[in-house]
This record gives C-alpha cells, sequence and structure tokens, in this order.
C-alpha cells in the first residue's frame, strides 16, 4: 500500500477515536494559560501511544517528538492551540460546555484533536520517513501576550531549530472536506486601544460651565478615521475600529471622563508603528485643543502573520494529493489576528484553513459566536492532511 493510502486509512480508521477526542475537549474547556486539564488529557493521549514529550512550556504547553530513521536530519513542526473563551455557548449537543461561561468557539478542541491524530498516524509510521516531527501545543493563543511567544521564548524553535512549521485553523465560511492556502501575507497585526477622554462634568444646561469629554471624544473618534484614509497608504491593508464607549453621564449630567476601546490592525511593521504615533498625537491634541486631556495606551499585539511561499506551495500540493485539486482553495486576506504569526517572523511557516461548514445540516456559526461547531467529518481531514504534509516534507528520497 503507498505510503498516501496508508495515512487515509489510518485517519479514517480512527475517525470515532477523534470525534471522541473532539468531544472531550469541547465538553471541558479552559481559559488562556489555564489548560490544566487540557494538558494532562494530551499528555495521556501521547503516553499511551508511546509518544514523549516535554511538559510542561510556557505553563500548560506540551512539546512531543516523533523520531523517524535519521531523526537528525531534519525537524519538521506542527502546531496546535489549545485555549478556550469567555462565551456561554448556546448549543443543544450532547458534548456542550460543562464550564458555565467557557466556550471552545474558535475550534481549538479542533485544533488540538487534529494534532494529536496527526501524532498517532506519524508515530504509526515512523519507518517511512527520514527525520523528525515536534508537536507543539500551544496554550494562551487567544490573549496577550500569546502563547506563541512565550514558547519561542522558552525555545521552542531551537535545538535544532525546525526546516518549518504548519498549523491549521477552522473556517466555518468554508465546506466540510475542503480546505484552503494563501502565500505571502495572510493575516493583520493586532493591537489594542485604551483611551480615556478626561474634561470637566457638570450640568448638561450650562455647557460653558463645564468641559465635555463626549464631545471631545466624539471628535478623536472621527478624526482618527483619517488615519487609515487619509494616511495610510492604500496599498496597505489597515482597519481602525472602536467597539466600546463609557461615558457614564445621563440626560443632563456631562461626566469627567469618557473610556473608549478599540483595535487597530495593519500588514506593515513600520507603518504600524508610525500609525501608533500619529494616532497617540492627534488625540491628545484634539484633546488639549478643546480643553481636556487624553490618555492614549495602546497595548501592542501579535504581528502580521505571512505565509512562506515555498513552504505553502509544498503544503497545497500536498493537499491537492491527498483531497483533490477540487476541494483545496485559495483563501483571501484576512484582517484578523493570530499569535501563530510569531512562528511566521522565526522560521519557514503556513497557516491554513480546514473547512468545516455543512449548511444541510445547520453548521453556519462564525467563530467566537455561542452557536458555533463544526461538521465533524472535517476532524480526519484536519488529521491526515496535517500527517501528510508532514510526511512529505521529510518523506525519504
Amino acid at each position: 500500500m503507498e505510503l498516501l493510502e496508508r495515512v487515509k486509512v489510518l485517519a479514517a480508521q480512527w475517525e470515532q477515536d477523534l470525534i471522541a477526542n473532539r468531544r472531550h475537549l469541547h465538553a471541558n474547556p479552559e481559559l488562556s494559560f489555564q489548560e490544566y486539564q487540557t494538558a494532562a488529557f494530551i499528555q495521556e493521549r501521547l503516553k499511551s501511544w508511546g509518544i514523549s514529550f516535554q511538559a510542561p512550556v510556557a505553563g500548560t504547553g506540551i512539546v512531543g517528538t516523533i523520531a523517524g530513521k535519521n531523526p537528525q536530519k531534519k525537524v519538521f513542526a506542527l502546531r496546535a492551540d489549545m485555549d478556550a473563551l469567555p462565551i456561554l455557548e448556546a448549543n443543544d449537543v450532547s458534548y456542550k460546555s460543562k464550564n458555565d461561561g467557557v466556550m471552545h468557539a474558535c475550534g481549538h478542541d479542533v485544533h488540538t484533536t487534529s494534532l494529536l491524530g496527526a501524532a498517532r498516524i506519524l508515530h504509526e509510521l515512523r519507518d517511512s520517513f527520514e527525520g523528525s516531527v515536534r508537536l507543539i501545543f500551544q496554550p494562551g493563543e487567544e490573549l496577550l501576550p500569546g502563547g506563541a511567544s512565550l514558547m519561542i521564548k522558552e525555545g521552542v524553535l531551537k535545538n535544532p531549530e525546525p526546516a518549518g512549521i504548519v498549523g491549521q485553523h477552522v473556517m466555518p465560511l468554508i465546506p466540510a472536506g475542503k480546505v484552503g492556502f494563501r502565500e505571502g501575507m495572510y493575516m493583520a497585526s493586532t493591537d489594542e486601544l485604551y483611551v480615556t477622554v478626561k474634561g470637566k462634568g457638570g450640568h448638561a444646561a450650562m455647557p460653558e460651565q463645564n468641559i465635555d469629554p463626549v464631545l471631545i471624544t466624539a471628535h478623536i473618534i472621527v478624526a482618527l478615521q483619517q488615519i487609515v484614509s487619509r494616511v495610510a497608504s492604500p496599498k496597505v491593508p489597515t482597519v481602525l475600529s472602536f467597539g466600546k464607549i463609557i461615558a457614564n453621564g445621563a440626560t443632563n449630567v456631562i461626566p469627567n471622563e469618557v473610556h473608549i476601546e478599540g483595535t487597530f490592525r495593519t500588514m506593515d511593521e513600520a507603518w504600524r508603528a508610525e500609525a501608533h504615533k500619529r494616532m497617540k498625537k492627534m488625540a491628545e491634541c484634539i484633546a488639549e485643543g478643546m480643553g481636556g486631556e487624553c490618555d492614549f495606551d495602546i497595548q501592542k499585539g501579535y504581528p502580521y502573520l505571512e505565509n512562506d511561499p515555498g513552504l505553502t506551495q509544498q503544503a497545497r500540493a500536498a493537499a491537492v494529493e491527498y483531497l483533490g485539486a477540487e476541494n483545496v482553495v485559495d483563501l483571501d486576506l484576512w484582517m484578523a489576528a493570530e499569535d501563530f504569526s510569531y512562528y511566521s517572523h522565526e522560521v519557514d511557516s503556513c497557516f491554513y484553513r480546514l473547512g468545516t461548514r455543512n449548511e444541510e445540516r445547520g453548521i453556519t456559526s462564525s467563530v467566537h459566536t455561542p452557536t458555533f461547531d463544526i461538521d465533524e467529518t472535517a476532524l480526519p481531514i484536519g488529521a491526515g492532511l496535517m500527517a501528510w504534509i508532514a510526511l512529505k516534507q521529510l518523506e525519504v528520497k
């Protein structure tokens, strides 16, 4: 039997185990950097298959190793994130979250399950490749500073440095059975904006006696959009959005201060740094010009994510072999952010999408919503394809 068929057979053979693992993880979600039971479950599964690992790494992270023939020849890394979100699940399913207010609403249960499945397949086929596979089970993707940055600081990309790293993410816009790839720039950097506008509160019927921070804030929010429309190059994707405004006045009360929170995203690090300076200066000058003050705090988040063209072409070719060309689609730029981006700034990387949508069954909800779920027929694809991509990188010539 050819190696490709052996991978497919194993993925199909272990499909029910994949479903069981995913449902266990989905029912027992844990927040970022609190993935203790998740880590224990992963370690138990790896031990049961005889796969060696190091733990803990960066708190709750795990790094496994599968050695093939001539294990020092080349190292290739596979990554999955483990954490859940602070969302109350609304799905009526047998594997609904048992932890109220915590939910795997971004598919990290799927990512972990896929990597476990890929690890099991690769361990079974370890005599069929040269080199080693590094398994990175990463905590805290959803929370700054991002588990990837901490794993890197603890040496997950050293001794030796992997030739490349691959990660996958669920995509509810793509039907189950398909996957998506994009070379080059793919996902945006992300920064959190926390702004306090200070004035002088008082009776709303006597505005001349006050310094109105609500009006100052309104001017700041509108003016800052010039950063996107008149300062940023039209060739560089840029997003500035404010989603939270708290004034806490009343119909006849002007408050002393207003708090706003937002996000800034782009795909160019030099422009990102320049935009930070411009936003802060513009907001402070507007507030000062209207008699108030502005504290403009920028919490720098993840960098942009760039897929190495060569590795992505190779991974895409492997996907075509595994699924057929009709089931491999092109991805557009995506202005969401991912801490996998940290890996992409260190080694050749490829971050691709696993289709999970099934309109006939009503499985269409977006990630980060209380009704997100997946078509579980995607699980053997997630595990098998990840294993096949690694095997193509380490195959015996």
